[in-house]
């Protein structure tokens, strides 16, 4: 049986088109989280791993939808592979499990390369706010009340 989580970061963005394409792919069941994947605590990927028996396979739409690092990534395809899950990512067209080395070597180099990614954009983040703040934008969430109120 295939299995799909698909994840958002925030309320604003929409699932529409993972599910689309995790239903494409003729998952099943889809479970869905709306939090970012730095999170430890995602109940609807708990679900679908808990949901998951040997023989199935977890789908993704893309390998940072699972994780945020190659860490997170690793030992959550690990912990499939112990249980006899596999696990597939739509975008990277990856499957792993156990039976596949070249499977392994692929998503490890798939891991990295979306670890990097995230990286980078964390550093243009945190230097676009330097260079605001340089400029004297505070940004955040403007004062809801003055210092007079």
């Amino acid at each position: 049986m295939n299995i799909g989580y698909a994840r958002v970061s925030t309320g604003l963005q929409n699932l529409d088109l993972q599910k689309d394409s995790l239903k494409k792919y003729n998952c099943e069941k889809i479970f869905t989280d709306h939090m970012s994947g730095s999170k430890k605590d995602r109940p609807g990927l708990k679900s679908a791993i808990e949901f998951s028996r040997p023989g199935d396979t977890i789908v993704v739409w893309r390998l940072d939808r699972l994780g945020r690092n190659m860490e997170d990534l690793i030992n959550i395809v690990n912990s499939l592979n112990n249980k006899g899950v596999s696990f597939h990512s739509l975008q990277e067209n990856i499957t792993m499990d156990k039976s596949s080395s070249t499977g392994q070597l692929i998503f490890h180099l798939f891991a990295a390369f979306a670890e990097f990614e995230r990286n980078l954009i964390l550093e243009r983040s945190a230097a676009g706010r330097e260079a605001a703040r340089a400029r004297g934008r505070l940004g955040g969430r403007p004062e809801k009340f003055s210092e007079q109120d």
